[in-house]
């Protein structure tokens, strides 16, 4: 699936009050796993960047990658974009690693989706399908459509430009 960018709307935000052409991204700086550790396990057990994540724990290590999820918004000739990471398995995780820079790498992996978004409640992991692009642009996510949660079903019937505009708003306020 694939939908245009509009450019050149106007997007006031309700942080510093300025206008903006364009909505901006939604991005979370790191997995949700990561966010609840210490900062002494953050500093032991943890290494991220802007792309990858690792945490070692005594029993597992976690894997995460950096991805996007693009919303289709049904009353607006636009998208929302997400800036979320997921996790991969060992295997997953190293051939991404592996080709990271080559940029004609094209593949798909199975992933958890690994950030808790406002406005759901998660009760269950949400599967995903994490597919790379050529260009070394961000692999981007397609949520199991057979998975039975209101994120899977927004994700694919669309959201509306308030509902859209009030999670910039929310996002922008909270700085998750």
């Amino acid at each position: 699936m694939f939908w245009k960018k509009k450019k050149n709307k106007e997007f006031r935000c309700s942080v510093c009050g300025e206008i903006h052409n364009e909505w901006p991204a939604l991005a979370y700086a790191s997995p949700s796993s990561y966010f609840q550790l210490t900062e002494e396990e953050k500093n032991n057990i943890a290494k991220i960047n802007d792309d990858f994540c690792i945490i070692n724990y005594e029993d597992q290590t976690d894997r995460f990658i950096r991805v996007v999820l693009k919303q289709k918004i049904v009353d607006y000739d636009d998208i929302l974009e997400y800036g979320l990471w997921v996790s991969l398995s060992e295997k997953s995780f190293k051939d991404y690693k592996t080709n990271f820079k080559n940029t004609n790498h094209e593949n798909q992996y199975f992933g958890w989706l690994s950030n808790y978004l406002p406005d759901y409640t998660f009760t269950k992991n949400i599967p995903t399908t994490v597919v790379t692009k050529t260009g070394n642009e961000r692999p981007e996510i397609f949520p199991h459509k057979d998975f039975d949660d209101p994120f899977i079903k927004d994700y694919y019937n669309g959201i509306t430009k308030k509902e859209a505009e009030k999670r910039i708003h929310e996002m922008l306020k909270n700085d998750y």
